[in-house]
């Protein structure tokens, strides 16, 4: 009985063993998970300090306060009031109680934040915490506005030393709009001192230049007309002063270019007459190159003005130009006159008919030009023109015996010397053309001239 009683009592203490070692092991491992689950509460709990307000978070800071936290690849503490950049990687570490953040690392174990790719984009830069705190921040941006105000400030002033300011260029305009004066009221001043006695020579030669400026223009030559000063100028006509008699041609023939208007009311001035006697007495070569330019003007397109010129022997007046010594420039102008005036009337007769260029017409036929022409040899004349050596003037003479080939052709056919310089241009002008042709210019101007004398010749066989 004692032996079962002794053995009894050694397993209840063997029982008894092993229930305090798993009450101890128990209590050491429920020791260390409950710190975790307090922390975990602390965490999540709204805490409020003794005063019963909750505290204020760094969330709630003003953003312009907070202090940068520049995270990196290694776990940081947060500092309270640190802003941390977005994308970071944030902890709470539960041995300590503090937050911390890193860099967020890709799965390739690179960093792949919007900070760190702008840190690549410009380099190496200071991330010490402590280097710049948010006020420091502000006195720079203060400082970049400032020295940005001061340089705009400089450039304005750099501008101001070169251009004027827009209000003294609108006053210095509106002066000039006050002084700006019409044509017809500076033709009414010019006419002025051209016709006053107080006026020097060259004052009134300075007032006539500047007139024919003016009366290019066909309004301004209407109210040339209108005003009295057309009148004026063909009376200048007559001036003793020769460099008048030219500046005034040369106002005259610029007002009558293509203005039926001042034509009819010239011819009725006497403007005709008055030309034709410069042309046919001894004057400047300078006076008569004007009053020439001035009959041309008054011819072109006026059938009346041509007959009246015919009437009144103009063409003699002109061929006694060929005669005088010293006028050798005016010889292809005569020349090209004619071709224009011969010309223009074959136009027209081969132009479509109406009524108004039916009267036209008419008006044309009573002007007998080209038998005056073949009557006053000027056939010859003409043709003599081609032993000069500029080719300008060739080419218009040639053109102009062309023309009148269908008048002239018989005493063309008999003129030996007309035959032989024929023969020589035409060697000359084959071996220019052939020169422009080698330089690749196939249709140059010399083939032009060589197929005008072949043209010629052909005609005269």
């Amino acid at each position: 009985m004692s032996h079962w009683a002794g053995l009894l009592s050694a397993a209840a203490k063997v029982n008894l063993l092993v229930l305090v070692v798993s009450a101890v092991f128990s209590w050491s491992s429920l020791s260390d998970r409950v710190p975790e689950f307090a922390l975990t509460k602390i965490e999540e709990s709204d805490i409020k300090d003794d005063s019963g307000k909750e505290p204020i978070t760094d969330d709630d800071a003003d953003p312009e306060d907070l202090e940068v936290f520049y995270p990196t690849h290694q776990w940081q503490t947060i500092r309270p009031g640190q802003a941390v950049p977005a994308g970071s990687h944030v902890r709470l570490n539960l041995q300590t109680g503090d937050r911390e953040a890193k860099l967020a690392d890709s799965e390739n174990g690179e960093s792949d934040t919007r900070e760190e790719r702008r840190r690549k984009r410009l380099g190496k830069v200071d991330v010490d915490t402590n280097s710049f705190t948010s006020q420091e921040l502000k006195k720079a941006l203060a400082k970049m506005k400032e020295s940005e105000k001061a340089e705009r400030k400089a450039h304005e002033e750099e501008v101001r030393k070169k251009f004027r300011p827009i209000e003294q260029l609108k006053e210095e305009f509106e002066k000039l709009n006050v002084k700006m004066e019409t044509d017809y009221e500076i033709m009414v001043k010019l006419i002025g001192k051209f016709n006053s006695s107080a006026s020097t020579l060259d004052e009134k030669v300075a007032a006539l230049y500047d007139l024919e400026y003016y009366v290019h223009q066909v309004d301004n030559a209407k109210d040339f007309l209108s005003m009295g000063g057309l009148q004026l100028v063909i009376d200048g006509l007559n001036s003793t002063e020769a460099v008048l008699k030219e500046h005034a041609a040369f106002v005259l023939g610029a007002a009558l270019s293509s203005n039926p208007k001042v034509q009819i009311e010239a011819i009725e001035g006497g403007a005709l007459q008055k030309l034709l006697v410069i042309l046919a007495t001894e004057q400047p070569l300078a006076v008569k190159k004007k009053a020439l330019f001035a009959l041309s003007s008054m011819l072109r397109h006026f059938p009346y003005a041509q007959q009246q010129f015919l009437k009144l022997g103009g063409l003699q007046v002109l061929r006694s130009l060929f005669r005088q010594k010293g006028m050798e420039t005016l010889y292809v102008r005569v020349v090209t006159l004619l071709y224009d005036l011969i010309v223009e009337k074959m136009l027209l007769e081969d132009s479509q008919h109406g009524d108004q260029m039916d009267e036209k017409l008419q008006q044309y036929r009573q002007v007998k030009l080209v038998p005056a022409v073949v009557e006053q040899d000027w056939c010859v004349v003409v043709s003599n023109l081609l032993a000069m050596p500029e080719h300008d003037t060739r080419e218009k003479v040639l053109k102009t015996v062309g023309v009148l080939m269908a008048f002239c052709k018989e005493r063309y056919r008999g003129d030996q010397a007309l035959s032989t310089t024929l023969s020589l241009l035409r060697s000359e002008y084959e071996e220019l053309a052939a020169e422009e042709q080698r330089e690749g210019d196939k249709d140059g101007y010399f083939k032009e001239l060589l197929g005008s004398v072949n043209t010629i010749i052909r005609e005269l066989r």
